[in-house]
């Protein structure tokens, strides 16, 4: 594996600002993205890939043909081109440090950043490789430029060395989804794919195979704005009933801040207005999809208390489905997570099965009924000035990704 020239992709792909922006009509929803997908699209044509398209919706797809006979099943990648807009998403100015010595890690833009080893354990097995930080005021893009790096790295693999043996890849770049809207315009007939893998995970050599449950709530608090001159008995302030609603939300219990493993919660997250309208937007998660109906509720009923006590307002809740836990559908596919395992078994190492408090495109995919677990890319720390990525795991996923279609070629799927 060319482990400079997939750094040197990685920190190209940094450079372009893809942050996806919610609330917008357009798809994708920043020009960057567009950008990206450009210039993927181009390098893998470069590498003599005759099937490549970024289409009208930004996507891009493309196909290697297999190399053996008969082909077996078409399996796909995915990674998504955008970036979270919790945290700046440029100018990124990244950070290398080679051959880490362990120890913090200060961000050169921002005195106040440091990667302390005690806040992130993983920098014990760290030393000696290389990372990858942002400089402390803008996001790294690692979610997901590692995954997007790391598929373009395979492909550039794999038409280098014509001997390994691979049926039907499909890869496909996805948008907008850190806004939840990446498979918007994902025609599976088209991907026509037996299985899927998404590389969007955290850490090394881990396979998601559940995810959240997920739903989004838009409130809309309507009051009456009028000069605070003549306020008296006719000002109505959404401000003040948007306070009053949050208050009625638990922080002890139900929240991202008081949860962790398995529980689920309900997270304010975004708020817009004044004291005539308010919007504010709250994530329903919980890995059992029952219970997002009784988060709604809770949700339900206090906005019907918040809108009592201040006559002469409204409040509407509306709740949009999101994305569904993966793991039933996974079930229906076991061989999708069970080469995953042994291709990196073949490689001497062991993956982990685990769960993700989020979601990803592979959560929307296996609900659409293609299995899609979830891989890691070597990424830390996603939606925050503190993300890092490790390059020597990234170079190791490419190994597993060339080790998963090999397997996939020779496995005796019974179909």
């Amino acid at each position: 594996m060319n482990a400079e020239r997939l750094l040197q992709r990685f920190l190209e792909y940094v450079a372009i600002d893809t942050t996806s922006v919610e609330g917008v009509r357009e798809y994708p929803s920043c020009p960057g993205q567009l950008q990206l997908g450009q210039r993927v699209a181009e390098e893998l044509r470069q590498l003599g890939i005759e099937q490549v398209e970024q289409d009208p919706h930004g996507l891009v797809w493309a196909t290697l043909p297999p190399n053996v006979d008969p082909a077996g099943p078409t399996i796909a990648f995915l990674a998504h081109l955008d970036t979270s807009p919790e945290a700046p998403g440029g100018p990124v100015r990244p950070q290398v440090i080679y051959s880490y010595q362990g120890g913090p890690i200060p961000l050169p833009g921002d005195a106040l950043k440091i990667l302390h080893p005690n806040e992130n354990p993983e920098l014990a097995r760290m030393v000696g490789k290389t990372l990858i930080t942002s400089d402390g005021t803008t996001l790294l893009g690692a979610d997901d430029k590692t995954g997007v790096a790391i598929l373009v790295e395979t492909a550039a693999y794999l038409v280098e060395n014509p001997q390994i043996q691979h049926g039907p890849i499909r890869l496909l770049f996805t948008c907008d989804e850190e806004i939840g809207r990446g498979v918007d315009f994902v025609d599976l007939d088209r991907l026509g794919a037996r299985v899927a893998y998404t590389l969007d995970g955290t850490g090394a050599y881990s396979i998601d195979v559940e995810t959240f449950s997920a739903d989004q709530a838009l409130i809309t608090i309507t009051g009456r704005n009028i000069h605070p001159s003549i306020a008296k008995g006719r000002m109505v302030n959404a401000l003040r009933i948007l306070g009053e609603l949050l208050c009625q939300l638990p922080v002890d219990q139900l929240s991202p801040e008081s949860t962790e493993g398995r529980q689920g919660f309900i997270h304010p997250y975004w708020v817009e207005g004044g004291v005539g309208k308010v919007g504010l937007r709250i994530l329903l998660r919980d890995f059992e999809t029952p219970r997002l109906r009784e988060y709604a509720l809770l949700l339900y009923e206090a906005a019907a208390n918040a809108q009592a006590l201040f006559p002469g307002s409204s409040i509407e809740v509306a709740i949009t489905p999101q994305y569904r836990n993966m793991a039933d559908g996974l079930a229906k596919e076991p061989l999708a997570v069970g080469l995953a395992q042994k291709a990196l078994e073949r490689l001497g190492r062991t993956a982990r099965l685990t769960f993700v408090r989020g979601g990803t495109d592979g959560a929307r995919l296996t609900e659409m009924g293609l299995p899609t677990p979830n891989l890691a890319t070597g990424q830390y720390n996603p939606h925050s000035v503190l993300e890092w990525a490790c390059l020597d795991e990234m170079v190791d996923t490419v190994a597993w990704l060339v080790s998963l279609v090999q397997l996939w070629a020779s496995a005796d799927t019974g179909r």
